[in-house]
């Protein structure tokens, strides 16, 4: 029951972190508001999705997602995918140079950040863990 709370707290936590790194991203580039405002919480209800299908994962594969790490990889191999399915194409801002294209790339390298930032988090929690553990 534990696993499948704390996958939830890092479902949640990684949701959230896309939403906002989508809005400061929106914002950085300047993209027009009545396009592009609720760009992130398009990206915030796209996230509650593939936290659904993830936690359904993590509950039907228990003992394979033991770790954030795990967790994170699974949330963002589906957000990743999801991407690409929506038709989400980094490589159009070559091709045609815009800050709408921009934005595509930036939301790939959100991913990225997100992962790091949960790779990191892992870290941490495995070294309180640990020492708990030794005492």
């Amino acid at each position: 029951m534990k696993n499948i709370f704390l996958s939830l707290l890092i479902f949640v936590v990684m949701s959230l972190l896309h939403a906002q790194f989508t809005e400061w991203t929106v914002r950085f580039l300047g993209l027009p508001g009545g396009d592009f405002g609720m760009y992130s919480y398009l990206i915030l209800i796209f996230c509650c999705v593939i936290t659904a299908i993830g936690l359904l994962t993590v509950i039907i594969f228990r003992k394979s997602y033991h770790s954030i790490s795990r967790i994170a990889i699974l949330f963002e191999a589906i957000y990743l995918l999801f991407l690409i399915i929506s038709g989400n194409n980094p490589f159009a801002y070559f091709t045609n140079s815009s800050n709408e294209n921009l934005l595509m790339i930036m939301m790939y390298a959100n991913s990225l950040i997100v992962f790091i930032l949960m790779y990191l988090l892992h870290l941490i929690y495995s070294k309180i863990i640990l020492t708990k553990s030794k005492n």
